[in-house]
C-alpha cells in the first residue's frame, strides 16, 4: 500500500494510523520475513491463515505491435507507482495513455497528471466503473470506454501514440460478453508515454 498507492488518495499519516491500530491491538507481528512455503506455515498451529498479498505484478501486452520498439516509453502501471513512490520516477512525458479502467489505471493517469502529463487519456476496452472514472473526471482525464488495442505506433523509433479498434459489448443469453468492432475506422491517440494498468 505505501509503494502502490499514490499518497494524494492515501496520505501517508492515514495509513499509519490505520495500520497503528491493528498493531495496538496487541497482535505479533513479523515484517521483512520471507515465506517460501504456505505448507510450513499451515505446520505452524495457527487457527487460520488469510494471504492477502495484493497484485505486485501487473500484465504487458508482449505481442501487440510496436511493443519491443517503443520500450523505453511503455510501463506496467503498478511498477510505474512504485517507482514514483520511491521517488525514481519524477516526471512523464506531455502525452499520456493508459490502459485499463481500475483503480490502478486511475491512479496512474492522475499520478501522470501531477508529473506534468498535459493530456491524459484512458483507454478501457469495456466501460470503465463510473466510481472508479469520477476523480480522474474532476481533473480533466479523457476516458475512452470500448477501445481494443491494436498497436503501439513507432516512428523513426520513438512512439507517437497507439491505434484502437472502436468495439460493442454484446451479451448472450447465458450473460457472456463478447466485444464486437463496431466497423467504423480504427482511431489514433497520440502518446509520449504509455502505462498498461490492465487486469490479470
Amino acid at each position: 500500500m505505501r509503494s502502490q498507492i499514490p499518497a494524494f488518495r492515501l496520505p501517508e499519516e492515514v495509513l499509519n494510523e490505520e495500520v497503528n491500530y491493528i498493531l495496538d491491538l496487541g497482535i505479533h507481528t513479523q515484517f521483512m520475513h520471507y515465506v517460501d512455503s504456505l505448507k510450513g506455515v499451515l505446520e505452524q498451529d495457527y487457527d487460520a491463515v488469510f494471504v492477502g498479498t495484493g497484485a505486485p505484478r501487473g500484465r504487458d501486452l508482449p505481442k501487440l505491435p510496436g511493443r519491443q520498439e517503443a520500450d523505453a516509453n511503455i510501463h506496467i502501471g503498478i511498477e510505474w507507482l512504485a517507482s514514483v513512490a520511491f521517488e525514481h520516477t519524477k516526471k512523464i512525458g506531455k502525452k499520456v495513455i493508459v490502459l485499463g479502467g481500475g483503480n490502478t489505471a486511475m491512479d496512474c493517469c492522475r499520478t501522470s497528471r501531477r508529473l506534468g502529463g498535459e493530456s491524459v487519456k484512458v483507454v478501457v476496452r469495456m466501460k470503465a466503473s463510473p466510481w472508479e472514472k469520477e476523480d480522474a473526471q474532476h481533473e480533466d482525464i479523457d476516458i475512452f470506454d470500448n477501445h481494443v488495442p491494436l498497436s503501439f505506433e513507432v516512428e523513426n523509433g520513438k512512439l507517437i501514440g497507439m491505434k484502437f479498434q472502436k468495439v460493442d459489448a454484446v451479451y448472450d443469453d447465458k450473460g457472456k460478453r463478447r466485444l464486437i468492432p463496431t466497423g467504423e475506422p480504427d482511431v489514433f491517440i497520440e502518446a509520449d508515454e504509455v502505462l498498461i494498468a490492465i487486469g490479470l
